[in-house]
């Protein structure tokens, strides 16, 4: 009996093993997705015609770049102790920039 209990729990375990590759793949797609798209806002930013355009794009590269971060945190890529976290540049008066 304990046998059977014991094969039942290595089974178990191997299903597990195999839902957590699964995930991590998925999520190094979704990490590689997110940094492609923020290569392409940075740059229509720098090719943006006014300052509400830049705005709007410094909005979506920080909601880019936080996804990434937080991605790569569970990936066990980046600490996010290093100063990125911070505040929001597209929150500050285009004067201050």
């Amino acid at each position: 009996m304990g046998e059977v209990i014991r094969l039942e729990e290595i089974d178990r375990e191997r299903r597990r093993s195999r839902a957590r590759v699964a995930e991590r793949e998925h999520l190094e797609r979704a990490v590689a997705l997110l940094r492609e798209n923020l290569a392409s806002a940075a740059e229509a930013l720098r090719d943006a015609p006014d300052a509400l355009t830049q705005t709007e794009l410094l909005g979506r590269i920080e909601r880019l770049a936080a996804m990434t971060r937080y991605g790569l945190r569970m990936l066990g890529g980046a600490s996010g102790r290093d100063g990125t976290d911070g505040p929001s540049v597209a929150e500050r008066p285009v004067a201050e920039r």
